[in-house]
């Protein structure tokens, strides 16, 4: 993915919305009840770790396991690790959740370490926010959280570590075949595809994509036919990958996920392959993913610190006009729609026609496809846009849109166009397509029905005064079906060019 061009645009819920799901979040509430739980009997070890001889504690204060399960185990692993706790759920992992909410924590400001030689804590400036801040204060409390799950989550499993370890010398890296910024880099751009596959205008429709076709997403490539066996058995280590990931992601809000059927584990030696090339018609039993709407947020957010342009619906509603018709230039048809909805939400209608009238204008590259943005925002206008129309019925530019305005709404006295602005409309407006939608089948179909029911088109359109007539002419030749059709559009264009002094 490059940081060069615009994403499509995210529809994000109220920053209420979003705090309360923040709130919610397991991660976060189990860690804002960490802090209020802690005291001056509380003792961390470096970097704010919950001593081992703790954590029962903890997580008997979580509710992840009962007084019984805390005082019949032993820290150190021995039989306690064979008790469940509540719903089911191990010691030692209710352990592991309890010194993962205790760090989130201490990461956030929740919990502060008051002396480290002593190891000693007090509650936090920060857990304040959670209970009495403004929504924005709530979701900073949230993204800080999701720094630190994110940074546990690109770190191995605890037995590939202990492995790695040389004794006397520490971790060794080379031997855990780890490196920590890939693997960072691997989670950000899993999430980033997550986030494209999510946002964009072909996408599924509640969010939801299967855990192959994102790890298709980031090893296929876009114009591969049939996967090689080694692009599937990537595909199938990736899957495992972020099996484990998103597991560790869930809790902390950002991603909803059904992880993978472990029967499917089960059915090769090589489980990732099974789930590429298995047989199984129900996908969801490879993994489905989704982002909340609070994952929309936080990964949105990750990828503007990033560089990336990552628009939002109703980023432009307090812009103006030119701002508007530039901004949703690239937009997907119905992202443009809601966001010229609630840029005209905050405007008188003969105002905002007369204002998206006047930035339309112009002879640049970008014009045509303003005029067509335009055009799209004065039809949600309503009536009350009519005299802003007919003010511009003599403009060279503008006037042919409005006459195409005001007849399609069904308006009196319409003057008839001249020819010349009939054929400068019909430029423009194959030239805002263009930039639009590329060679699509529709322009295709516009081009043919223009050289079908107009004879001798290409002879007057080559006179057409209008900056991109010699582009509108070549990419006609290159869409027409006709040879001989697309040689005389060819010819044509030579011709504008010529007259242009190109």
């Amino acid at each position: 993915m490059s940081d060069s061009s615009p994403l499509p645009p995210v529809r994000l819920h109220s920053e209420a919305e979003l705090a309360r799901d923040a709130l919610a979040a397991p991660l976060v509430s189990r860690a804002a009840r960490l802090a209020r739980w802690a005291g001056p009997d509380t003792r961390v070890e470096a970097g704010g770790v919950l001593v081992q001889e703790q954590l029962p504690a903890a997580a008997e204060e979580l509710g992840l396991i009962g007084a019984d399960g805390a005082d019949g185990m032993s820290v150190d692993g021995a039989d306690g690790m064979s008790v469940d706790g509540t719903d089911g759920m191990s010691v030692e992992d209710a352990l592991a959740h309890a010194g993962e909410a205790w760090r989130v924590a201490v990461d956030t400001g929740l919990v502060e370490v008051v002396d480290e030689e002593a190891g000693t804590v007090a509650v936090g400036e920060d857990l304040a926010l959670l209970t009495s801040g403004a929504p924005h204060d709530v979701l900073a409390v949230w993204l800080g959280a999701l720094e630190t799950v994110l940074a546990d989550a690109s770190v191995p499993d605890l037995d590939d570590l202990v492995d790695a370890m040389d004794e006397g010398a520490g971790l060794d890296f080379s031997r855990l075949d780890w490196d920590p910024d890939a693997e960072a880099d691997f989670l950000d751009g899993a999430l980033a595809n997550l986030y494209l596959l999510s946002v964009s205008e072909g996408g599924p429709a509640d969010g939801t994509v299967p855990l192959p076709a994102l790890a298709a997403s980031m090893v296929v490539p876009g114009d591969m036919g049939e996967p090689t066996n080694d692009v599937l058995e990537q595909v199938s280590d990736m899957m495992m990958r972020l099996d484990d990931q998103f597991r560790l992601l869930e809790p902390i809000g950002l991603v909803a996920y059904q992880p993978v059927d472990e029967a499917l584990m089960a059915d090769t030696e090589d489980p990732g392959a099974g789930a590429v090339t298995g047989d199984d018609t129900d996908v969801s039993r490879y993994g489905m993913v989704r982002l909340t709407p609070l994952g929309l947020y936080g990964v949105r957010a990750r990828l503007l610190e990033s560089g990336f342009e990552a628009p939002a619906v109703g980023d432009l509603a307090e812009k103006g006009a030119d701002a508007l018709l530039d901004g949703t230039a690239a937009f997907p048809a119905t992202a443009a729609r809601a966001e010229t909805e609630q840029w005209l939400t905050r405007r008188q209608p003969l105002d905002a026609a007369r204002e998206l009238l006047a930035a339309a204008r112009g002879g640049d590259a970008g014009a045509p496809l303003r005029r067509l943005r335009c055009q799209q925002a004065l039809s949600l206008v309503g009536g009350e846009a009519e005299p802003a129309l007919r003010e511009v019925l003599d403009d060279a530019e503008l006037g042919g849109l409005a006459r195409v305005w005001l007849s399609e709404y069904g308006a009196a006295d319409v003057p008839a166009p001249s020819e010349a602005m009939v054929f400068w409309l019909t430029i423009d407006t194959v030239a805002a397509q263009l930039a639009a939608e590329g060679n699509s089948a529709e322009l295709r179909g516009l081009v043919e029905g223009l050289a079908q029911h107009h004879g001798g088109f290409f002879e007057a359109a080559w006179r057409v005064e209008h900056p991109a007539t010699p582009d509108v002419l070549e990419a006609m030749g290159r869409l027409h079906p006709d040879k001989r059709v697309a040689k005389e559009a060819r010819k044509a264009a030579f011709k504008a060019r010529s007259q242009q002094g190109g």
